[in-house]
Order: C-alpha cells, then sequence, then structure tokens
C-alpha cells in the first residue's frame, strides 16, 4: 500500500462545515450545552456506520462494465472502502481518493491489517474528487452510490473534467446513483447500529422542490454527553441531468442500467450511469 496527499483540494462539503438541517436545529435546542453540531463525513460516525456498508454488488456491477486488461481503477470519494475492498478482491489495481482525514486514516488502518496480496495493489490519496491532479492514467474512475449528489454544480464541473484527464483511451468512468425515479416518503427514520456497537438514528427529510434531501444522524441514546449531532445534504439529482452533464463534459453516455443495491430481486434503488471520455468534448 502506497499512500500521500494530493495538493490543493477544492472547497467541498466536509471543509465547509456541517450543515444545519431543521432537524439538527430542535436536536441541538433540546440537547442544550450537550449538543454539539458536527459534519458527517469527519466524524468517528461515518467510520463507525460506513465500514458496515457493502458495495460487493456495486462493484460487480461496475468491474462487470471494465475491459479485462484495462488497467488500474481509480475510486474517488472512497471513504472507509465500501468498494475499494471489493474491487481489490476482484484482482484490480485500486487508487482510492478520499478528503476526509478521518475516512482516510480509517481506510489506511484496514489496508494495513489487509492480505499483503490486497495491500500491495492499493494506493490511498487524501484529495478532493472534484479537482486533482495525479500524473497517471486508469483504466476506469467509479464513483459508489450517491456521492456524486454531494457536490453542487461547480464541483460535478470539476469532477468530470479531472476524470477526463484521467483516462486511458477508451476508458470508462462508471457513476452509480440513487435512483430518484422511485416513490419516497418525504421524511423517514432509520435506526442503525455500527460496527463499534454504538446505536444510531438516521432521520431523512426531502425537499422535492429544492431537488434536496437532509441527513441528520445522531446518537440513539438521547442521554449521550456530549451529544454529536452529524449532518450532511444530498442533492436529488436525476440520472438524465447527470448524462446531460457528462456529455457536455466530453463523454459518450449509455443508458443508466438499474439495478438493486441489496443484490435482492426487489427495489432497484440503483442506477449505473456508463460513460466513455470522447477525443474532443462539445
Amino acid at each position: 500500500m502506497d499512500s500521500y496527499q494530493e495538493g490543493t483540494p477544492m472547497s467541498s462539503q466536509p471543509e465547509r462545515g456541517p450543515v444545519r438541517t431543521a432537524h439538527a436545529e430542535t436536536l441541538l435546542a433540546s440537547a442544550g450545552e450537550r449538543g454539539v453540531l458536527r459534519d458527517f463525513y469527519g466524524e468517528d460516525a461515518a467510520n463507525d456506520l460506513m465500514q458496515e456498508a457493502d458495495g460487493a454488488v456495486e462493484a460487480r456491477e461496475m468491474a462487470a462494465r471494465i475491459r479485462p486488461g484495462a488497467g488500474p481503477v481509480l475510486e474517488l470519494a472512497a471513504g472507509t472502502g465500501r468498494l475499494t475492498f471489493p474491487f481489490l478482491e476482484l484482482g484490480f489495481e485500486v487508487t482510492a481518493v478520499e478528503l476526509s482525514s478521518t475516512l482516510v486514516a480509517s481506510l489506511e488502518k484496514q489496508l494495513a491489517d489487509a492480505p499483503a496480496d490486497l495491500r500491495d495493489r492499493c494506493t490511498v490519496v487524501q484529495g478532493d474528487m472534484s479537482a486533482f491532479a495525479l500524473g497517471k492514467r486508469f483504466g476506469a474512475a467509479v464513483i459508489s452510490y450517491g456521492t456524486i449528489s454531494l457536490l453542487d454544480n461547480a464541483g460535478r464541473t470539476g469532477l468530470y473534467a479531472s476524470v477526463r484527464e484521467h483516462l486511458e483511451p477508451g476508458g470508462k468512468f462508471l457513476v452509480c446513483m440513487l435512483n430518484t425515479g422511485l416513490p419516497e416518503p418525504p421524511e423517514r427514520r432509520q435506526d442503525l447500529t455500527g460496527r463499534s456497537g454504538r446505536r444510531y438514528v438516521v432521520h431523512l427529510m426531502r425537499y422535492p422542490a429544492e431537488k434536496v434531501q437532509e441527513i441528520t444522524i445522531y446518537p440513539a441514546d438521547d442521554t449521550a454527553d456530549p451529544f454529536v449531532v452529524c449532518t450532511s445534504r444530498l442533492r436529488l439529482l436525476d440520472a438524465d441531468q447527470v448524462t446531460r452533464e457528462l456529455e457536455q463534459a466530453g463523454f459518450d453516455v449509455l443508458a443508466p442500467a438499474s439495478f438493486s443495491s441489496s443484490g435482492d430481486r426487489g427495489r432497484q434503488d440503483a442506477l449505473l450511469v456508463e460513460a466513455s471520455s470522447r477525443r474532443d468534448p462539445l
């Protein structure tokens, strides 16, 4: 495993500070002096919960679209390795880019404990998915389920340009997205248990008119001290919009394929957008 820090990242959500969601404001008012607001991706809660997420199904969907011998895979916003480890187990060489120092440290620790065959095929880079320069090209670039929704218009423009500069001729850019076409209630609550055994509540609130979803995560124990409330905000992007943006950025794009991120035959909650770089952008 190699590791280094990619220089001069652009501003991104973790660098701007936490989102003040409406539900977070209510929780913090109730907690009083115990209440602390944090960005989800900069906190231990992200490490605790994201390590439980299994990206094997998603990785297999992506790997099936990468031609044999295409070269190393560039994984963007790698987190704690949700796609990293499945791709390594499939035999790929992976460069994993992640901005959050908390998540980079977790990914590096897991790699240090991994078999040498996997560890030696992975390079970890601390950097911003919307602005990076790695000095090498890749057979494919991949971005995990829903992650592109963290970026605003400028961030996505930077992402597309950076990826295009890093793909080999004929290389693929594979973007996994939320299937926003499925019916969803405007407000949902879910109880989750992290790898540590700590219990959390995840509160989701959709604002269709603004095309955003606010995420608030907090301890299930309402007496916790400190009572750390973590937040994030996703843009409700649809595949048609991302397809148009990719085409304008110089990619040829296939119709998105739907699949179930859990691997069952039920709800097709994920879409995979497959793009390849044209010689000259429009």
